[in-house]
């Protein structure tokens, strides 16, 4: 009898413009977008005006490998809810933990998106994640 399992991931990021002394609550989900007989494929979506012009500008999904996107993601994440954890020292940037398995195979779509919205999120607030080396 084939299983099928449905893993849904739920993303709530929260921005700060820089200058801005208001915040801005985006959302980023990440979801089961259609079911196959035996497997699960995700979709990101990011409720955050400016992220599709934005990642249109940047490289396409092909220009790095999915292991390279699934790395840096795994430091992103890592990281990301290291913050969370550390409000007193890290703000309230970090106020959801992202719940990214590393054991999951996301696609290369979700992980390049993904990888992207941190590098957006960087450059939005002015702050470095992790070490970039490229």
């Amino acid at each position: 009898m084939k299983r099928i399992f449905l893993i849904g991931l739920v993303l709530v990021i929260f921005i700060m413009p820089e200058g801005n002394c208001q915040r801005s609550r985006d959302k980023v989900k990440i979801k089961p977008d259609s079911l196959k007989v035996d497997s699960v494929e995700y979709k990101l979506i990011v409720f955050d005006p400016g992220f599709d012009s934005w990642l249109a500008t940047k490289p396409q999904m092909n220009f790095y490998s999915k292991e390279y996107y699934e790395t840096k993601n795994r430091l992103y994440v890592t990281e990301w809810n290291y913050r969370n954890q550390q409000p007193l020292t890290f703000g309230d940037l970090y106020d959801s933990k992202i719940e990214y398995y590393f054991n999951v195979d996301y696609g290369i779509e979700l992980n390049y998106r993904l990888y992207y919205y941190f590098r957006f999120f960087e450059e939005t607030n002015h702050i470095s994640l992790i070490n970039q080396v490229h």
